[in-house]
């Protein structure tokens, strides 16, 4: 459980910092996301859903639909602006989030599931990961 912490989100490599206010994995978490610029070259699922607002700045989504199917004339876009709308994301959802300049959101987050993948464009391969970004077998 963590409380009133600051730490990379996603990772070591990741260029997005997390402050957050409570993170209770077996039931919410509650954090104000910091996107700096391009994301790593990766996409990923989540552990949790998630109810997002973004706050200030612009991000840009690229989603795999399915991951048998990465082609990149298949990737569903969309640009996100600072709205009273939130803007959710599943964790089936297999994506990546690039922000134009700095960009800031509050993410309300749903219990972690035990596992969530990553796949990994350079490598054309996907990854399972569980707690702690570790890579199970």
């Amino acid at each position: 459980m963590k409380f009133f912490k600051k730490m990379k989100d996603g990772g070591a490599e990741s260029t997005v910092t997390g402050y957050w206010l409570i993170e209770w994995k077996r039931l919410f978490s509650i954090v104000l996301i910091k996107f700096e610029g391009e994301s790593r070259d990766a996409y990923h699922e989540h552990a949790f859903n998630c109810v997002n607002w973004l706050l200030k700045g612009k991000l840009f989504e690229q989603r795999l639909p399915d991951l048998e199917k990465q082609k990149s004339w298949l990737r569903f876009t969309k640009w996100y602006h600072p709205s009273w709308r939130p803007f959710i994301i599943r964790r089936e959802h297999m994506h990546k989030v690039d922000s134009i300049g700095t960009s800031w959101v509050l993410s309300f987050r749903g219990p972690w599931a035990k596992t969530w993948r990553e796949y990994l464009p350079n490598e054309d391969r996907t990854r399972t990961l569980g707690h702690g970004r570790h890579e199970l077998g």
